[in-house]
């Protein structure tokens, strides 16, 4: 299950928020995990409380406005090449809607041991099920 937080500036629409968290859990779904894995956060911050350096490390045109944060955690294990597919449907599913310039879009896998999950009730879903 990913836990997805998109962290971006407050002047992007109710509209335009939505979008970005449709894309992403489309690139979810596409990837493998079941349509109902969809937990998600989605934060608008001030410009104050959202820093970002507009060239780091070495884009060569600069991170306009509309930079996004995509924190993503997934259980450990998954392959370089599922996560290069993964990144890629974000950023093509963002750049299609709400249009956003994949130079703003910056993504990061944190990964976990399974056993670290508990979808309700304090059950470790993945260990329990598992016996």
């Amino acid at each position: 299950m990913p836990l997805v937080t998109i962290s971006l500036p407050e002047s992007f629409s109710l509209h335009e928020q939505r979008a970005i968290a449709d894309g992403v859990h489309d690139a979810v779904v596409c990837v493998g995990f079941p349509l109902t894995d969809r937990f998600q956060k989605i934060l608008p911050l001030s410009k104050d409380a959202l820093l970002y350096d507009p060239v780091h490390p070495d884009l060569e045109a600069p991170r306009s406005e509309r930079f996004v944060l995509i924190e993503i955690v997934i259980s450990r294990g998954r392959t370089t090449a599922f996560k290069k597919d993964f990144l890629t449907r974000i950023v093509d599913n963002l750049r299609q809607n709400p249009g956003i310039d994949p130079r703003d879009v910056m993504i990061l896998f944190m990964e976990t041991e399974r056993e670290n999950w508990a979808f309700a009730g304090g059950l470790q879903y993945y260990v329990e099920t598992q016996k």
